[in-house]
Protein backbone atom coordinates (compact mmCIF):
# COMPACT_ATOMS: atom_id res chain seq x y z
CA UNK A 1 0.00 0.00 0.00
CA UNK A 2 2.92 2.70 0.97
CA UNK A 3 4.34 1.74 -2.40
CA UNK A 4 1.32 2.57 -4.77
CA UNK A 5 0.65 5.68 -2.29
CA UNK A 6 4.44 6.79 -3.13
CA UNK A 7 4.36 5.96 -6.90
CA UNK A 8 0.90 7.83 -6.97
CA UNK A 9 2.83 11.00 -5.38
CA UNK A 10 5.91 10.67 -7.58
CA UNK A 11 3.95 10.55 -10.72
CA UNK A 12 1.75 13.50 -9.80
CA UNK A 13 4.95 15.79 -8.52
CA UNK A 14 6.47 14.88 -12.10
CA UNK A 15 3.67 15.53 -13.91
CA UNK A 16 3.12 18.99 -12.28
CA UNK A 17 6.92 20.13 -12.41
CA UNK A 18 6.84 18.76 -16.42
CA UNK A 19 4.18 21.09 -17.25
CA UNK A 20 5.15 24.08 -15.70
CA UNK A 21 8.63 23.73 -17.01
CA UNK A 22 7.64 24.62 -20.18
CA UNK A 23 5.36 27.44 -18.93
CA UNK A 24 8.52 28.88 -17.07
CA UNK A 25 10.47 28.69 -20.22
CA UNK A 26 7.92 30.64 -21.96
CA UNK A 27 7.76 33.73 -19.87
CA UNK A 28 11.12 34.88 -20.55
CA UNK A 29 11.21 37.51 -23.11
CA UNK A 30 13.37 36.82 -25.79
CA UNK A 31 14.15 38.71 -29.05
CA UNK A 32 16.12 38.14 -32.38
CA UNK A 33 19.97 38.59 -32.72
CA UNK A 34 19.79 41.39 -35.65
CA UNK A 35 17.05 43.02 -33.43
CA UNK A 36 19.22 43.17 -30.26
CA UNK A 37 22.04 45.15 -32.75
CA UNK A 38 20.14 47.04 -34.61
CA UNK A 39 18.92 48.79 -31.24
CA UNK A 40 22.37 49.63 -30.63
CA UNK A 41 23.47 46.39 -28.49
CA UNK A 42 25.79 43.94 -28.83
CA UNK A 43 25.09 39.90 -28.45
CA UNK A 44 27.23 37.77 -26.34
CA UNK A 45 27.15 34.06 -25.07
CA UNK A 46 26.82 33.47 -21.63
CA UNK A 47 28.33 30.38 -21.34
CA UNK A 48 27.97 30.07 -17.40
CA UNK A 49 24.15 29.79 -18.07
CA UNK A 50 24.57 28.66 -21.90
CA UNK A 51 22.68 31.44 -23.48
CA UNK A 52 23.04 34.51 -25.77
CA UNK A 53 22.06 37.56 -24.50
CA UNK A 54 21.58 40.91 -25.54
CA UNK A 55 23.93 43.38 -23.88
CA UNK A 56 23.76 47.39 -24.00
CA UNK A 57 21.00 49.28 -26.51
CA UNK A 58 17.12 48.78 -25.92
CA UNK A 59 17.19 45.20 -25.11
CA UNK A 60 19.61 44.88 -22.55
CA UNK A 61 19.83 42.03 -20.70
CA UNK A 62 16.94 40.23 -22.68
CA UNK A 63 17.48 36.40 -24.41
CA UNK A 64 18.32 35.94 -28.08
CA UNK A 65 16.23 33.04 -30.11
CA UNK A 66 18.39 33.30 -33.01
Amino acid sequence: MRTRILAVTATLVLAVLGATVPVAQGAVPTIAGPTCEYRGGTVEYDSAAGVWNCVGGTYDGERITS
